[in-house]
């Protein structure tokens, strides 16, 4: 797992590709979507499943910020068996590392039985759900061998980002801002390397809380769905109970469960949204909780640890943001003396229902 985080800057060069140039457009060789097509779509699902969702989370905040057409986010076990109301005017793009999840699999036949276009996001070339499939497009990630995923989820938004951007493009929508968000996608790579300096620093805070049972993870926004990412790692391989809200919704009841030294963990990335989620955090300390904060902003506040990132766009802060929570899944975890890289219960690709 280690060596599959400290491979992410490689990763999301491998995925970004020859498919950004500067100064032309995005560049997707297999996908054939025309403007008559993009501009008759009035609804666009993204469906996947565990950290797969988490990423089409982002995904729906990029299309919908560049081509301004509403996208649902759901999980495959559910989407399956609800009936979806799908229809030619829906695109349904989904999302799995192995191309072998059974459910995803199964949704994307669902959509297809129904009329809709179906786009694959894998990671490995020639699997089952390309085969199924309309349209592929690969995230050149690399082999993720470790259970939890951490590679492939940033290859993952890169490649959404890179998407959004190409749909914008073919939709003569919001150009000004699609070239300024490949001038920062063009950035990351450097830009998650530095973000890779913070190891020392997150070790040395995973030494003081790995004893814990509960942790919380709070966000605003896209901040809200990388705190779910992070929770997810967290449980899935240091078996610490933990769970991510919506920095607003504290209030609305998980408010009840801050106590004195419980570990809230806070992602900070939307200029916009700090000084709303500064107030949710002053919350928690109030009650005596411990503060990990993920940020590329500047806080004029006291918190217990602050892990600074690069500045980026925030529509793809995700890529950046979600690592210091990696790395501190892993700290975690080692501390505890588990088996980081198979964790138990767990599979690499669930092929079963």
């Amino acid at each position: 797992m280690l060596k599959e985080i400290n491979e992410q800057p490689k990763s999301v060069r491998e995925t970004i590709g020859s498919r950004i140039v500067p100064n032309s457009k995005t560049v997707f060789p297999d996908l054939n979507l025309t403007k008559e097509y993009l501009s008759s779509i009035n609804k666009v699902f993204i469906v996947a499943c565990g950290t797969a969702m988490h990423a089409g989370l982002s995904g729906k905040t990029l299309i919908e910020s560049l081509c301004e057409i509403p996208v649902e986010v759901e999980a495959a076990s559910e989407f399956r068996y609800r009936n979806p109301i799908i229809n030619e005017k829906t695109l349904c793009i989904f999302v799995t590392q192995s191309g072998e999840t059974a459910d995803t699999i199964a949704a994307l036949k669902l959509a297809k039985s129904k009329g809709a276009k179906t786009l694959a996001i894998s990671n490995v070339v020639g699997s089952s759900i390309t085969r199924e499939a309309d349209f592929t497009v690969y995230t050149h990630a690399g082999p993720e061998i470790a259970v939890a995923s951490t590679k492939a989820y940033t290859s993952q938004i890169t490649l959404l980002a890179i998407l959004a951007i190409h749909f914008a493009e073919i939709l003569d929508k919001n150009l000004e801002k699609c070239e300024e968000l490949k001038n920062d996608i063009l950035l990351l790579p450097n830009q998650v390397e530095e973000t890779l300096k913070t190891a020392e620093q997150i070790k040395n805070f995973a030494q003081k809380v790995y004893k814990e049972k509960d942790m919380f993870f709070i966000g605003r926004g896209a901040d809200y769905t990388v705190a779910l990412e992070g929770s997810l790692k967290l449980k899935e391989i240091s078996y610490i109970h933990s769970e991510a809200y919506p920095s607003g919704e504290l209030k609305h009841g998980p408010i009840a469960l801050i106590e004195n030294g419980v570990t809230v963990i806070s992602v900070l990335t939307n200029r916009l949204l700090v000084e709303k989620s500064i107030s949710n955090i002053q919350e928690v300390i109030t009650r005596g909780a411990k503060t990990f904060i993920v940020t590329n902003q500047e806080l004029n506040h006291e918190f217990d640890e602050v892990i600074k990132i690069p500045k980026t766009n925030s529509v793809i802060a995700p890529i950046l943001s979600i690592i210091p929570l990696q790395l501190l899944a892993y700290y975690i975890s080692k501390e505890k003396g588990l088996d980081v890289d198979k964790p138990r219960n767990l599979a690499k690709s669930v092929t079963v229902e």
